[in-house]
């Protein structure tokens, strides 16, 4: 575009959203740019801010025809670079789409705006009776729109699924302007393609996803947690095992915090009181969910009583109130709030087989300490569904070490046959690495669905390969 296009293209944008759907220039906070890891922080051409799917898909057709790219963003709390603009970018914000359509007890299900806050909808939910089970330390700024593009995880995975398992329906906006509207109830559905999913943690490089039908789950009326600490890893792997025959569909969590997280969360978060000495090398945090408070208590009770009695366990902190509760998880939650205290930190989130997790452990932490020996990192992640995460502090320098520290990491991730993104998706920061988890044949095949569907290449570009 020319200089004149480019500005008659602003100028039309502006007044597709009207005066309080843009900002321009110095009027753009730095939230709406400044990337969560400190890697991007490049103010867009113009930041927008509809307020309607129409004029979600106005702005799209416009700049469909002018070939201009488009950074759709949420809550901004990613963790790889996919939401914060390039040089050039226009920014699309869901800022003031935030609205809770409807709450539907008869079908288990709530109507939702992309920027609704993940939070808000948890709430709204706990006032229906109802459960809404994604949840994330960063759950009072993160929006569903966000959580959908990249297939958010979170605590409870290992009962309830990812995010793109607790969608019912989607509504998504084509890079030409065209309104995908799939925003049905129907848990049965099953005509054709689930197009849905061509949505769901594509990180908005095939469509912008504006409005979804989310599906609820009964409210549990017991919640039982508990701590344990655990000398190997070998005792965490056949504790897993054996929580899940014992309490079935009740067991909702299951977190795993190495000794050298627990040690700089007792050193650094003021605000989490560690509930037991440092001397084990693992810490469990378990939690079972159900609709029986006395039977899952006493059941929960038993089953720990069992662990404990063959050994898999060496203490336990049972939480018998919801202060404790909430103190337990605060704790967990604390693995991620370390680094005001360290420095920066490196945040990794990868994917592997339980059974390869106490080598996994092991070995990234030597091979990582050969070449940093003073290094500060830890480990934890929600181990019942296979998901580890990696915290690494290596001194003044450790923004420039990125990439080695990536190499070591994520090679070792390809030689287990893991994935180098278990729940924060790919964005600018993994793709290189893309191939360490997906085969030349997928990417082929992933790439021929963007070029399909965003043939001018405007939606996102750059992120994810």
């Amino acid at each position: 575009m020319t200089g004149k296009e480019s500005a008659r293209l602003i100028e039309t944008l502006k007044e597709i959203v009207g005066s309080g759907g843009f900002r321009e220039g110095a009027d753009i906070e730095s939230k709406n740019y400044q990337d969560a890891m400190g890697a991007r922080s490049v103010p867009p051409l113009l930041l927008l801010r509809p307020n309607s799917t129409q004029q979600v898909s106005d702005i799209l057709k416009l700049c469909h025809a002018a070939k201009q790219p488009i950074a759709p963003q949420g809550g901004m709390t990613g963790l790889v670079s996919a939401a914060a603009p390039l040089e050039g970018e226009i920014s699309l914000s869901f800022e003031r789409m935030k609205k809770v359509l409807e709450v539907d007890p008869f079908t288990s299900s709530m109507t939702v705006e992309a920027g609704v806050e993940l939070q808000t909808i948890q709430e709204q939910a706990d006032a229906h009776e109802l459960l809404f089970p994604l949840d994330l330390g960063a759950r009072g700024s993160c929006t569903i729109g966000g959580n959908l593009s990249t297939n958010a995880g979170g605590n409870r995975v290992i009962r309830y699924g990812m995010t793109r398992d607790l969608v019912v329906g989607l509504e998504a906006v084509l890079a030409d302007g065209t309104i995908i509207n799939g925003l049905h109830k129907l848990r049965k559905n099953n005509t054709g393609y689930d197009l849905k999913q061509l949505f769901i943690g594509s990180e908005g490089t095939l469509g912008i996803i504006t409005r979804a039908v989310l599906k609820l789950s009964p409210k549990p009326s017991s919640q039982v947690v508990a701590m344990c600490g655990v000398n190997s890893f070998e005792q965490v792997a056949n504790l897993l095992v054996h929580v899940q025959a014992g309490l079935g569909a009740n067991l909702s969590a299951f977190e795993v915090i190495w000794n050298n997280t627990y040690k700089l969360i007792d050193e650094h978060v003021s605000h989490a009181t560690v509930p037991m000495t440092d001397n084990y090398g693992f810490y469990v945090l378990i939690e079972s969910m159900g609709s029986h408070a006395e039977k899952d208590s006493d059941l929960f009770i038993d089953v720990l009583s069992q662990a404990s009695e063959g050994k898999l366990i060496e203490e336990v902190i049972l939480a018998d109130s919801d202060t404790k509760i909430k103190n337990l998880w605060t704790v967990r939650d604390a693995a991620a709030e370390i680094y005001p205290g360290v420095g920066y930190m490196h945040t990794y989130d990868v994917s592997l087989n339980v059974d390869d997790m106490g080598y996994f452990g092991d070995e990234v932490e030597k091979r990582l300490r050969a070449v940093w020996p003073q290094a500060i990192l830890g480990l934890f992640g929600h181990i019942g569904d296979g998901n580890v995460h990696i915290i690494i502090h290596v001194g003044p320098q450790t923004r420039s070490f990125h990439l080695q520290i990536d190499e070591i990491i994520y090679g070792l991730i390809q030689e287990l046959h893991g994935a180098v993104s278990a729940e924060h998706g790919i964005g600018l920061m993994k793709k290189q690495f893309l191939p360490y988890s997906k085969s030349e044949p997928e990417i082929a095949l992933m790439k021929a669905l963007k070029q399909t569907m965003d043939p001018r290449g405007i939606l996102n570009p750059g992120r994810v390969f």
